[in-house]
């Protein structure tokens, strides 16, 4: 039996609208009809960092010649005291109390680099001191300047300690607004956040074992933590800030990008763009190198400002899977809870857990679409311009999907469970494919207040057990094009 009842009107728009139940009170019919995993993965135990830097020597920069003066550019002597560490089998970089200009600095095996309360990184303005690297920018292989900080094919390696980096990537960020406003009427959107290049914070690529646990960081250029072909990587209490100078375009917060078994807890975000974001490739070139995100453990954060609270995708080529997200916090994101992709990344994203989150203020609560962002997700060459010319990220850009099939993405198997959110804009906008339908979600103890309800299109084998969604509008949830959704308990025919 079903107790209190609250109706919710859902128009199913295919052959007829229809009114249904979702249950607000004690679970419909049997548990075992109700398949919400409200157990812990097994597996979540084995993310994170197996090992941590032991060896107990300390290395001063300032021995090696860095002046903390907030002047001199120190990129030289740090990494000539990370390269003494590495060499000497391991220990700790030290800083005495200052401010610190620097490059790009690449940390080495065995290596804790200590940025302890008193010290300060500040980010050189200056490109030069940024060489391009091989690396994966926004889903495509390309050259790219290398990230202040760099983990790269190392392991066993850490950035510590309770004190600040600030990239000061407001140099970046003009670079590319004057980019933008050149590109746009040219009909280049969805290649000039690709030209600009602009400079991340902390890059960890081809890496296993490293930890990043306390640090400040601030006014990142482009992404902050980049997760790249990595695994075995804990994040664990970081605070990023990066709208103290101004409005920083795409300055996500934590990137997770075709890496595994990544822990991430603790952390406190407020950023311009994705908080949190899981990513695996874009189009032809992620296909290509068909590596997913998988095993992925985020827990016990907070996001304050940003596009998601929690975001899956644009990319989404090698498949996103395993994501257990648990004890969330989100005020005034764009997004709460955001799967996205696009017709020509393909991949899967699979078995994925939402659970115990709260969201306050946010845009969408729930915003799941496979048409994301047309004008950047779509390259298309205007007229007059000369392909054998091209530079070479832009060829992969515009390499065609074939067949075309391969690029329809596919959602699935996603368990949302014991939500709250209040003061959002939209509860939900749900958007599949007809060749591809957002199959299996399941929400259980969900409780929304929003503006209105919001939609959903092009769904199947939904399950809703005591949820409450309520719109300020009193318009209800809009269904369509959708079939088997069990929004009583029991299963609607297909229509």
């Amino acid at each position: 039996m079903i107790k209190r009842l609250t109706l919710l009107k859902l128009s199913i728009l295919t052959s007829f609208a229809c009114t249904v139940f979702i249950a607000t009170g004690q679970p419909v019919g049997k548990q075992g009809n109700v398949p919400l995993s409200a157990k812990e993965p097994v597996w979540v135990k084995q993310t994170g960092a197996r090992k941590f830097p032991t060896a107990k020597k300390k290395f001063s920069v300032n021995q090696f010649g860095a002046i903390p003066d907030a002047q001199s550019l120190c990129t030289k002597a740090i990494q000539a005291t990370i390269d003494a560490c590495a060499k000497a089998g391991g220990g700790t970089v030290v800083f005495a109390p200052g401010s610190y200009v620097t490059g790009a600095l690449f940390l080495k095996s065995n290596v804790q680099l200590q940025i302890d309360k008193d010290v300060l990184l500040l980010g050189s303005q200056d490109f030069a001191d940024y060489p391009e690297i091989d690396t994966r920018i926004a889903g495509i292989e390309m050259k790219w300047p290398a990230a202040l900080i760099n983990v790269i094919g190392q392991t066993n390696a850490a950035i510590t300690g309770n004190g600040t980096i600030n990239a000061r990537g407001k140099f970046c960020w003009d670079k590319y607004w004057a980019m933008r406003k050149e590109y746009e009427p040219k009909g280049l959107r969805w290649i000039v956040d690709y030209d600009a290049k602009r400079v991340r914070t902390i890059l960890v690529q081809n890496a296993t074992d490293v930890s990043i646990k306390g640090i400040t960081i601030k006014n990142a250029g482009f992404w902050t933590v980049q997760l790249l072909y990595s695994s075995y990587v804990s994040v664990n209490g970081i605070i990023i800030r990066n709208n103290e100078d101004g409005k920083g375009p795409s300055t996500d917060g934590v990137d997770v990008d075709s890496s595994s078994w990544v822990l991430i807890e603790n952390c406190d975000i407020d950023c311009n763009d994705d908080d949190f974001c899981l990513k695996a490739g874009r189009d032809w070139d992620g296909l290509r190198v068909n590596k997913p995100t998988e095993y992925v453990v985020i827990r016990n954060c907070k996001a304050r400002k940003g596009g998601g609270l929690l975001t899956l995708g644009s990319e989404t080529s090698g498949g996103i899977r395993h994501v257990y997200a648990i004890n969330l916090y989100g005020k005034g994101t764009g997004n709460g809870l955001h799967i996205k992709s696009a017709t020509t990344r393909g991949g899967t994203i699979e078995d994925i857990h939402f659970r115990n989150i709260q969201m306050d203020s946010v845009g969408t609560a729930f915003q799941f679409t496979m048409n994301w962002n047309p004008t950047y997700s779509y390259s298309s060459l205007p007229a007059g311009y000369h392909y054998d010319s091209l530079p070479q990220h832009w060829k992969v850009l515009l390499h065609k999907v074939e067949p075309a099939e391969k690029g329809i993405p596919h959602f699935k198997q996603v368990y949302i469970s014991d939500i709250k959110a209040v003061g959002v804009k939209k509860v939900v906008n749900a958007a599949g494919l007809k060749e591809s339908l957002l199959q299996d979600f399941h929400f259980n103890n969900v409780q929304v207040q929003g503006n209105t309800a919001g939609s959903v299109s092009y769904a199947a084998g939904w399950v809703f057990n005591h949820v409450a969604i309520q719109g300020a509008d009193g318009l209800p949830v809009q269904v369509d094009n959708s079939a088997g959704m069990q929004l009583s308990g029991e299963a609607k025919p297909s229509r």
